[in-house]
């Protein structure tokens, strides 16, 4: 492994003059390509809450920039190594091949960045031929060389390379979209495999083959090159049958695929055991390249029963998303760093004394970090709080910093001391391993710290976290009751918006433990009245509530905002001879929720009310502070271009305050980070793809009225830290509500979670001026609090507003000239209360409601119309022309809605 890695000639090393050498700049000045790919990727890791396709960005400048380039050049510097041939694989060839690899690269990102889908194309063009040539530069450089030992290695990279364009057509295909059914997932799968484990999986099993061993500093295992040239078909076979399932037949039948493919890596990993066996891991770039590979494993069981466990490929979709982390993050990630720790103290050179200084400097606490690294990965991919995932996802892109910090100064250290580099690099011999205890006293730092952002994270959400047991079962009002010393135990169910049953039986005096099953699909808790409440469960989890030693009868809620007011109640029943006293208990309980439910509900909302009243503090007459600006109401053009478009954009749901009138503030559930959410243009025959991010505190969705399709999956609730691409096709013309669909439909509406996707007619004529007003209620309830879910139950609005603001065009009018003509469309958003759309002083000659015209100009009966009447969740636009200078105000007729502030001014000079 020796002469592998110094790249010897035919006639042994040759002698060069002290300083770098070309091998060495070569390899600084390829791998700082690498780098600067992870360098974007710990960037947009630090921004993704401001990018577009931030998951896309994230995945794809890893992948596709980091780990594609170091699979490039260090699978031709391996192939040149083990061939003989060590000055192959720089020069001009070399460098035309990775510079049109990158130029592929930045034009995908920057593609989907831009929604530039012709950029896409070429990129994707770009990248397939760079490594076309590099997998043709490869089989001439086999053909040439003389038979070895470890030639197989090069067939690895080959076969690797074979496979990568095939997965960049895969993937410019679903930049396209406007795929129907489940082509998608079909497609992301085959796209995942082709590129994971064909281009990088084979890509790293060949070069650990010589690799492996070179880092435990032990001699290659006996019969390691007859199991690569076993193993290499059957990793083929087995990722292809896996493939083609994908793409031809139902999800169970691509598992034996994804199983053979896992055999393949058996086979061919049985060497790599022994000589683990022979010599134990003593760095980090052994540990880092074995803790990822124990993620590999893991996500190909995990894989295979994915595929077995459904038959619907839409869910496959759904359930694999949850193995991006481990295989990007846990086993690809990690193999390249612990390969760069490796390898870049070698090609720097300088001598033993040198690399191994440079290895030491790369392998500062690494105990630790690894450590981290893995134990936050662990905990990034379990059911935690979001908050706790959150805070591990920042300790990993810590740890990716911190190791790209080591580098760069490595690099310079090595720079600085080129003058006292030998002739010709040698391998590094091992730095002095770190003694047990302090490799101990790293395991146990890094666990340390995970464990401090665990409950850092705790504290931030505290109610997502476990309540004590004890303390739970010493809050509970025991009455007058002597325990029994006997424990009841039932369990509970969560099916839709329930708990069943909905009242329990309990002997007076016996300790309670409830356990609770979430079958629903959003996230719920149970609270009772003596303070003991579970954790937030997400669908599909269970938690235990120990209630104490009961003696009086008890009630229980859902404390999730508005769940209690959907009917989510729970009774305890106390029987025996504490019966007296529990109907006494139960009077009390009742008196309790009369005067405190609204506000035991809102303690699961994202901020905390003051106290005071919004409602009280709403004046229809007051005016805003100086310096307002009202929403700009103007609708966006359409897209230029003909044919049909694909609009792709990403929707953050975010929790923020804002003013909703003046003096008046709310905690709104926002789109975007506004309400109404933005609006979004198309013509009939345009594909919308919606990326939904959700980075608020429980779960949310949305539902797309303009696209016609099964809601089962698009429209499902997604968990804090989760996000879902909804894809829908406008075949019909309107101006269409979107909105979140979680329960309670009408509290998350009325906290600001809806917004209009407009859809022209086709052959819309143009106008001078074009708005779009979407009317809203506000249910008012403290200040900077969420809406009040009583009020939205007994539909007693506070507030009426267009554009979420109450009479805000009062204060900042639109504004039209006198003669222009003028299209307003007007959505109805609700939750409840309908709209009847009139300009004062206005006649309207041209009426669109939902999806058809009421009345055009130029009819025999010279017709008008003087209002647009629109039930909640409908909508359309009218059209006029207003002929002298004036203010013309604009109302909806339900005069007290207008009165609760649905009024604005046109303004014509």
């Amino acid at each position: 492994m020796t002469t592998q890695l110094s790249s010897p000639t035919a006639n042994g090393p040759a002698p060069r003059p002290p300083g770098r050498s070309p091998r060495a700049l070569w390899h600084l000045g390829v791998n700082a390509i690498v780098v600067a790919w992870l360098a974007l990727f710990a960037v947009v890791g630090s921004a993704h809450h401001f990018l577009p396709h931030a998951f896309w960005l994230l995945v794809h400048s890893l992948l596709l920039g980091a780990v594609t380039n170091a699979a490039v050049i260090w699978s031709g510097h391996f192939a040149a190594s083990v061939l003989r041939l060590p000055e192959a694989n720089r020069g001009a060839p070399a460098a035309l091949r990775l510079a049109c690899l990158n130029a592929g690269a930045v034009a995908v990102i920057g593609g989907m960045f831009f929604d530039r889908w012709p950029a896409v194309l070429v990129g994707g063009g770009l990248v397939a031929a760079a490594v076309t040539a590099h997998a043709v530069w490869l089989v001439r450089l086999l053909r040439r060389a003389l038979p070895g030992r470890f030639s197989m290695t090069v067939r690895y990279y080959i076969a690797a390379a074979a496979l990568l364009p095939v997965g960049a057509a895969l993937g410019v295909v679903m930049a396209r979209g406007d795929l129907g059914g489940d082509l998608p997932e079909r497609l992301l799968l085959a796209h995942e495999m082709i590129n994971l484990l064909g281009w990088v999986g084979l890509t790293v099993a060949g070069t650990l083959i010589t690799l492996w061993p070179t880092m435990l500093r032990t001699r290659v295992a006996d019969g390691a090159e007859r199991a690569g040239r076993r193993a290499l078909p059957v990793l083929l076979a087995g990722l292809g049958a896996a493939v083609a399932a994908a793409l031809l037949a139902p999800p169970p039948l691509a598992a034996p695929g994804v199983v053979v493919h896992a055999a393949g890596l058996v086979i061919a990993g049985i060497p790599w055991v022994r000589e683990a066996r022979t010599r134990a891991p003593r760095s980090f770039a052994a540990w880092s390249v074995a803790a990822g590979s124990l993620w590999l494993a893991g996500s190909l069981l995990l894989l295979a029963g994915i595929l077995l466990s459904t038959t619907s490929w839409i869910t496959v979709g759904e359930r694999t998303s949850m193995l991006t982390a481990p295989l990007a993050a846990g086993w690809i990630a990690q193999v390249l760093l612990g390969a760069l720790s490796f390898l870049v103290p070698v090609v720097l050179g300088g001598g033993p004394m040198a690399v191994r200084a440079a290895t030491t400097g790369l392998e500062r606490a690494w105990p630790a970090r690894l450590t981290v690294t893995n134990a936050a990965l662990l905990l990034c991919v379990l059911p935690v709080p979001s908050v706790v995932r959150v805070v591990c996802s920042v300790l990993l892109l810590v740890m990716l910093l911190y190791f790209l910090v080591l580098l760069l100064l490595t690099v310079v250290r090595g720079i600085r001391n080129r003058r006292k580099a030998r002739a010709e690099p040698v391998p590094p011999q091992a730095p002095a391993p770190a003694p047990a205890h302090r490799v101990l006293g790293g395991v146990a730092l890094g666990l340390a710290v995970v464990m401090l952002a665990v409950a850092g994270g705790g504290a931030a959400d505290v109610r997502s976290l476990p309540i004590l047991e004890r303390s739970a079962a010493t809050s509970a009002d025991g009455g007058e009751v002597t325990p029994t010393g006997r424990t009841t135990t039932v369990e509970v169910t969560v099916r839709n918006m329930r708990f069943a049953p909905a009242a329990i039986d309990v002997p007076a005096g016996d300790r309670l433990v409830i356990e609770l099953h979430n079958t629903g699909t959003d996230t719920h808790d149970l609270v009772l009245e003596t303070g003991a409440r579970t954790d937030r469960i997400a669908p599909g989890g269970r938690a235990t509530l120990d209630a104490g030693v009961v003696g009086r009868n008890l009630d229980g809620w859902c404390s999730v905002v508005g769940h209690r007011q959907m009917g989510m109640v729970f009774g305890v029943r106390v029987t025996g001879d504490a019966g007296n006293s529990a109907s006494e208990g139960s009077e009390r309980s009742g008196e309790s929720e009369e005067s405190g439910g609204t506000a035991h509900d809102h303690g699961g909302t994202a901020a905390e009310g003051t106290g005071e009243s919004a409602a009280d503090a709403f004046d229809p007459m007051a005016e805003p502070a100086d310096g307002f600006t009202a929403r700009d109401a103007q609708l966006p053009p359409t897209a230029e271009g003909s044919g049909p478009q694909v609009h792709r954009r990403t929707l953050t749901v975010r929790e923020a305050e804002a003013e909703v009138a003046p003096g008046v503030r709310q905690t709104l559930w926002t789109f975007d980070g506004t309400a109404p959410g933005p609006v979004l243009r198309g013509r009939v025959g345009d594909t919308f793809e919606i990326t939904l991010v959700n980075d608020g505190t429980i779960g949310h969705s949305v539902d797309f009225h303009a696209g016609a399709l099964a809601p089962d999956r698009p429209m499902r609730t997604i968990q804090p830290g989760e996000s879902l691409t909804y894809r829908f096709k406008a075949t019909r013309s309107g101006v269409w509500m979107y909105h979140c669909s979680t329960m309670p439909m009408s509290l998350h509406i009325a906290n600001g979670m809806f917004g209009a996707v407009v859809v022209d007619p086709p052959g819309l004529p143009r106008v001078d001026r074009e708005y779009l007003l979407v009317q809203s209620e506000y249910y008012l309830g403290e200040q900077d609090g969420t809406a009040d879910p009583a009020k939205v139950n007994a539909k007693e609005p506070d507030m009426v507003a267009f554009n979420g603001y109450a009479g805000q065009y009062d204060h900042d009018p639109l504004t039209a000239k006198a003669g222009e003509r003028v299209r307003i469309w007007v959505l109805t958003a609700g939750p409840n209360v309908p709209s009847a759309f009139h300009v004062v002083g206005g006649q309207f000659d041209t009426v669109f409601r939902e999806g058809a015209y009421d009345l055009r100009p130029g009819g025999p009966e010279r017709g008008g119309a003087q209002v647009l009447d629109l039930a909640p969740a409908s909508g359309g636009f009218v059209e006029l022309a207003l002929p002298e200078a004036g203010n013309y105000p604009f109302v909806t007729h339900i005069m007290t809605d207008a009165e609760r502030g649905a009024h604005g001014v046109l303004r014509v000079r």
